[in-house]
């Protein structure tokens, strides 16, 4: 029988015999590389099918009590595979991009690094959706953001890509010093830095509610900024924009969803705190008003879909607001699919006119599929009835309906009708 530590453990072994052929088989076509990876997590993904999930969140299965395999975690695993090899077709058709972008003569003898690098993001991703520790959150949060330092600014001669690299490392890096700290602030209130164990402390009277409290509205930022909720969210559109395409649907898709995955555990235990909920609404309708409307006077798409995400995230932020876990994972599955979608046309259109909202004028004509495909991916994200976006959003509004929610409600459909 699989378990699941074994998934991960192969995506690894995968990431890094790619890269022991990318060092020593110099002169072998590196694409074949992309297609061993696409090939490989596949298999890791049929895999994950004959894994059976915990009963229970809180049941650890491995790596000191750090690591549970319930099926939340066994979902995301799937959702993060699922991603990773889409990317990863999308490097493929990228890849001539980078003949006239990277800062090197032989660009053949880096692809097989830009190949490599997903596939660690994606063992980095699969280990943030099972982690209940902090200190596994932690690392597996790294593993995740130190592959998309080099990612973000992998065509390092174009300035934008080296200016969205740079403010992405040290917005990350100051993020990352956001959740050390609240870290220190939880495991100092609680003696805890597992996530059932602080649920259980809590709970005591005598426990220092507002040193834990303080602790994570500190984690908060730090998620704050890997989902790209309001007023975390300044890096994302110029690293969107400065960003190789492929990369860019990288982190709107599996980076984000990941992060609301950790968001779910990390705020089980504080839900009990009548703050907690009250701060979540606030970032939530902040979070919507900004990304709709900041939408709406830009004339690149990579910066429109970065302001997309934003508000995105805003939706998703109801549905944690509410603790409704199924709402936010078919919203995550419609926004997995609707996104990639239009990064995947977009990867195609930009090679061979740009990627401005201009540049797809008469698309229609010159493409009549790739723009079908983009007016199914627009029309979803925009919510339009009898989309999977649309199906989405009335599971979100509805789980906040049945929390009473109506101030979420009333903004989220404003900001619809808006965006």
């Amino acid at each position: 029988m699989i378990t699941a530590p074994e998934l991960e453990i192969g995506v690894l072994i995968l990431g890094i015999v790619i890269l022991m052929f990318e060092a020593f088989a110099a002169k072998m076509d590196k694409h074949l590389l992309a297609f061993a990876g696409i090939l490989g997590l596949a298999a890791v993904l049929v895999a994950s099918f004959f894994v059976v999930p915990s009963p229970s969140s809180d049941q650890a299965t491995g790596f000191w009590s750090f690591y549970t395999a319930d099926s939340l975690s066994i979902f995301f695993k799937g959702f993060a595979l699922i991603t990773t090899i889409l990317v990863l077709i999308m490097m493929i058709d990228y890849a001539p991009v980078l003949a006239s972008s990277v800062a090197t003569r032989n660009v053949g003898s880096t692809l097989g690094e830009f190949f490599a690098l997903p596939i660690f993001t994606c063992a980095g991703l699969m280990y943030m959706a099972s982690a209940i520790d902090f200190i596994f959150i932690f690392v597996s949060l790294e593993l995740v953001t130190i592959s998309f330092y080099v990612l973000v600014s992998f065509t390092r001669s174009n300035p934008a890509t080296l200016e969205a690299g740079v403010k992405y490392l040290v917005l990350s890096a100051l993020s990352t010093a956001f959740l050390v700290y609240g870290i220190t602030w939880i495991f100092g209130a609680t003696g805890q830095t597992n996530l059932e164990r602080i649920t259980v402390v809590l709970a005591s009277s005598d426990t220092d509610r507002g040193a834990a409290l303080f602790g994570i509205v500190l984690v908060l930022v730090a998620l704050g900024f890997k989902i790209a909720a309001v007023p975390f969210q300044i890096w994302v559109p110029d690293v969107y924009q400065g960003a190789p395409t492929p990369v860019t649907a990288y982190l709107s898709v599996g980076s984000k969803a990941a992060g609301f995955v950790v968001l779910l555990r990390v705020l089980r235990p504080f839900l009990m705190l009548p703050e907690m909920q009250r701060l979540l609404v606030l970032i939530a309708i902040l979070t919507l008003i900004y990304g709709n409307l900041a939408a709406l006077p830009q004339g690149n798409l990579k910066r429109l879909l970065a302001y997309s995400s934003i508000a995105h995230a805003g939706y998703l932020l109801i549905g944690v607001a509410c603790f409704d876990g199924g709402a936010v994972i078919f919203y995550l599955v419609a926004y997995l699919l609707m996104t990639l979608l239009s990064f995947a046309v977009l990867v195609i259109v930009s090679q061979r006119t740009g990627d401005r909202i201009s540049d797809f004028d008469g698309l229609a004509k010159r493409s009549p599929f790739l723009a079908f495909a983009m007016l199914i991916a627009m029309v979803s994200l925009a919510g339009v009835p009898f989309t999977a976006g649309f199906l989405g959003k009335f599971f979100i509004f509805y789980a906040a309906i049945a929390q009473r929610q109506l101030a979420l409600v009333v903004v989220g459909v404003i900001t619809v009708a808006c965006g």
